[in-house]
């Protein structure tokens, strides 16, 4: 997979974690598909409209290990580990990122609580 489509979707991956981004509607629009919709790391299920609607959870967040596989040309599984500081814990994390109207655009989101610290996960 090419390197620079890996650089691009990190960037919009760190970007949808930037609290300035999660603050704005607007700013979440722009990263968010139409179709968009997330299982929380609580279980609980958001579609586009509830973020921009009742907005996103607003913690510091860093993002570790990111990888790209390709699932069709314009549909690509991004995956990677968070340390939230915030709420003191860490969760394995994958998007789906579909090419729609010429832009990567986050269509799928998981976030899953794991017991894994970021040592173990920046050695593995």
């Amino acid at each position: 997979m090419d390197n620079n489509l890996k650089i691009h979707l990190k960037e919009r991956e760190e970007s949808h974690l930037n609290l300035n981004v999660r603050k704005s509607p607007q700013a979440l629009d722009e990263i968010l598909a139409d179709e968009f919709w997330e299982i929380g790391s609580s279980g609980r299920m958001f579609d586009k409209k509830e973020c921009l609607n009742i907005g996103v959870t607003l913690t510091e967040m860093t993002l570790y290990n990111f990888e790209i596989q390709p699932l069709a040309p314009d549909v690509v599984l991004s995956t990677y580990f968070i340390e939230d500081r915030t709420r003191k814990r860490n969760t394995l994390r994958s998007s789906i990122w579909k090419y729609i109207d010429g832009r990567w655009q986050l269509y799928f989101h998981q976030g899953t609580i794991t017991k894994l610290q970021l040592d173990e996960v920046i050695h593995s």
